[in-house]
């Protein structure tokens, strides 16, 4: 089974890292140009990606919450995201002045589509440096 990894790290608290990762301004401001969530396990998240007709929407949950430490959202299987169905997991650790945040995105249609995992994988390595400059700016 293919699986996507990003690994980076950010000037920034694990704090900071983890409200990028769980409210909504956090979200709007490096994932997406929409966010809603409700980030504890169970809560349901939905983030906009792209505007106009190239707008897409990932519809999820929050399987599980460590604060400040890890984090697992399982997207819903329906919509047009090309990575529905897939579970998503961050992992957030404090190095010194810096924190590592490490990612991986698992299952849906990455088990089988090899060319997906290479498209969601450079998706991921934008993401991350615009995470890391809102964060460090």
């Amino acid at each position: 089974m293919a699986k996507v990894r990003q690994q980076i790290t950010i000037e920034a608290s694990s704090r900071a890292v983890w409200n990028a990762l769980t409210t909504a301004d956090g979200l709007d401001g490096w994932f997406g140009t929409e966010a809603r969530c409700d980030a504890r396990d169970g809560g349901r998240i939905s983030v906009v990606t792209g505007e106009g007709d190239d707008a897409v929407e990932r519809r999820g949950s929050f399987h599980s919450l460590k604060p400040t430490r890890a984090i697992e959202i399982l997207w819903d299987d329906v919509g047009k995201a090309d990575d529905k169905g897939t579970r998503l997991q961050f992992q957030i650790g404090r190095d010194g002045v810096e924190t590592k945040i490490h990612v991986v995105q698992s299952g849906g249609a990455l088990s089988e589509d090899e060319d997906l995992a290479s498209t969601l994988e450079s998706r991921w390595k934008d993401a991350l440096l615009r995470l890391r400059e809102m964060l460090e700016d």
